[in-house]
């Protein structure tokens, strides 16, 4: 909005929000009391704003103000009053924060709402169009309103629903900001005490302020700082019921973690691991972080210093005393006694983590679908605390996997004399377990762990070892082979003779010329016909693929191209005359299947015409040898 415009105009609503206000005009809920939930929340804001300013500069007006919400309902006029004493808004802050909003919120929220699945009530409010979940229930709506700052005039914003709104001048005394509703017919429930009450109690009990109704001079909420109370004297439905007014997240949390201690610093605190993925659409929470009180007071109420990036997804709060009530919002980030918080915090849940993986095995698995990414993050960014970490991971393997296992469970199971910790990284768990890297382990019986996932490839560098066992990726070529047994399989190709062999090898290096640096026999395939491995000296594979995650135009350096000399299709190769041209293009398969499997092939549906030309050619044969 312009400062240009005329006091007690009308003014239009922009088009994303007529259109949200005709989905909630026009359409039916079964949960309209979610709009008083969102109008207290709304106050509730903004005596957390004033009351922070108050702490840090102590210029604003009324100060002595009690900072409270009050709510008068009429039910014969069929009216409903809210009124705070936050920081208030001026004439130009009514007009850009009621009648503008983000379109991509807009947006997000009526293709929810238009979701036949989802519950209005689990969706208003989390695209900051909480407000306007007043329009289901009124006929008109007037906010009065004067700003904290002492020379600020007093405005109203007035609407009905219609296409505009009208901003201008009011009167008022008072700091804070007074929401007058006229209720539709059919709405006039909300206008009665018990109904009001009701929805207090169910939706806004722990906001901590007081909240009066009519004149009682007793608060209807109970407005408990439950993270300051002993973990004795709070119910899991109490946890519950805490986290969803926190965050308006519509699923139970998967863990919480109450903790009250003094040393090494003083600190109450409350965290929730979500029982959803981390910043839903559907999210109260508008960015990253905890609630940070001092004695109670909210000092910031996105912080993110408390805790490693990696466990972003945490919601809850944080109260210390030893952080002074005027602190500012840069002191914070640089103050000692943050450090130790976040010590604290990140040990105890590190510790919760690890009590939820040992004793309900099953919960935790529903953790690691949710958030493990987060875990690897953790592992791949903290180089002080990765391996406290560790315990925390889990994977699939080629012998198991349908379920996961623990970097112990893995140990647990090793062959006698196993030393190293193998695994292989690729773009999907179908493509690792055919890898012909996995041959050899296949075929000695030695489990592997697969890591499918981008993040895989920043992680492993962050692994090193476990409980004494080196990891090592089996596509390296300095990889400590285990032995394999010495009994022959009888079904086993016998290898072409070694003077065929090397005929075969230069016609391979002929054929792919600069493609590869190296064209040689391994021993280590069985089942698949070649592989492709880095020559001595070259960047190791999973920094390989990092550098292929990160830089566009990063070209992969040229491999060395291993054959399987027992293979079957070698086995028929070498019988084609040199010049055959069937011969070059299987060649050429062989290569490019080998690029494609390692998930470094430039352009895989370049391969499509040679392979139609490989079906032709062996069903022409075949229909030749009728």
């Amino acid at each position: 909005m312009t400062t240009d415009r005329v006091s007690g105009e009308n003014i239009a609503f922009k088009a994303e929000i007529k259109q949200l206000l005709n989905i909630l005009i026009h359409s039916l809920y079964t949960d309209r009391e979610i709009f008083l939930r969102e109008l207290v929340s709304n106050a509730s804001d903004s005596l957390n704003r004033v009351h922070f300013e108050m702490l840090t500069k102590r210029e604003v007006l009324d100060p002595d103000a009690e900072l409270k919400i009050h709510i008068a309902a009429d039910p014969e006029a069929r009216t409903l009053t809210i009124t705070d004493t936050g920081i208030g808004m001026t004439e130009d802050e009514l007009a850009k924060n009621l009648g503008t909003i983000a379109h991509s919120g807009v947006s997000e929220f009526i293709a929810a709402a238009k979701d036949n699945d989802k519950k209005l009530g689990d969706v208003i409010g989390q695209f900051g169009v909480g407000f306007y979940s007043v329009f289901m229930v009124a006929e008109w709506v007037r906010v009065t309103s004067r700003s904290y700052q002492s020379d600020a005039e007093p405005a109203f914003w007035y609407a009905s629903g219609e296409d505009t709104f009208t901003v201008g001048h009011a009167e008022r005394k008072e700091r804070g900001t007074t929401i007058e509703i006229k209720l539709k017919e059919d709405a006039a429930e909300f206008a009665q005490e018990y109904r009001i009450r009701n929805i207090i109690r169910k939706h806004s009990d722990f906001v901590a302020f007081p909240i009066y109704l009519n004149t009682s001079t007793e608060s209807i909420n109970q407005q408990t700082a439950i993270w300051r109370m002993s973990p004795r004297e709070v119910t899991e439905e109490k946890y519950k019921e805490f986290y969803k007014q926190l965050t308006l997240f519509t699923e139970d949390p998967l863990l919480h973690v109450h903790l009250s201690t003094d040393a090494p610093v003083q600190v109450y605190a409350l965290l929730y691991i979500p029982g959803q993925e981390e910043h839903p659409i559907f999210s109260l929470r508008k960015e990253d972080g905890l609630k940070l009180y001092s004695r109670k007071v909210l000092i910031r109420e996105y912080t993110k210093e408390l805790l490693p990036e990696y466990f972003r997804f945490v919601q809850g709060v944080v109260d210390s005393e030893d952080l002074p009530l005027n602190v500012s919002r840069e002191s914070v980030q640089s103050n000692q006694v943050m450090t130790r918080l976040k010590k604290i915090l990140t040990s105890e849940l590190e510790k919760a983590l690890k009590d939820l993986a040992s004793k309900k095995p099953e919960e935790y698995e529903n953790f690691w679908v949710k958030f493990g990414r987060f875990i690897k993050e953790g592992i791949a960014t903290d180089q002080t605390g990765r391996e406290n970490l560790y315990p925390l991971l889990r994977f699939h393997t080629s012998q198991v996997r349908d379920t996961w296992s623990s970097l112990s469970d893995y140990v647990s199971r090793m062959k006698e004399g196993q030393k190293p910790i193998y695994y292989l990284l690729g773009d999907d768990e179908r493509s690792i377990l055919r890898s012909p890297h996995m041959d050899y382990f296949q075929k000695t019986g030695h489990e592997v762990i697969t890591f499918p996932e981008p993040i895989d490839s920043f992680m492993v560098m962050g692994l090193t070892e476990y409980e004494g066992h080196p990891f090592q990726n089996i596509a390296s070529t300095d990889v400590d082979l285990p032995d394999a047994s010495e009994e022959k399989d009888s079904t086993e190709e016998p290898a072409i003779p070694e003077d065929q062999f090397n005929v075969l090898i230069e016609r391979f290096i002929t054929q792919l010329g600069d493609r590869v640096s190296d064209v040689r026999s391994s021993t280590r395939l069985s089942g698949s016909v070649a592989r492709l491995v880095d020559p001595e000296g070259a960047m190791n594979p999973q920094m390989q693929r990092v550098y292929r995650m990160m830089e566009r135009n990063y070209e992969t350096p040229k491999k060395i191209l291993e054959l399987n000399p027992r293979h079957p299709i070698l086995q028929s190769l070498k019988d084609l005359p040199a010049n055959d041209e069937l011969g070059n293009t299987v060649i050429e398969q062989i290569f490019e299947s080998a690029l494609l499997i390692d998930g470094i092939h430039p352009d895989p549906a370049s391969m499509i015409p040679r392979i139609q030309n490989l079906m032709e050619a062996a069903l022409k044969r075949g229909d030749s040898g009728k």
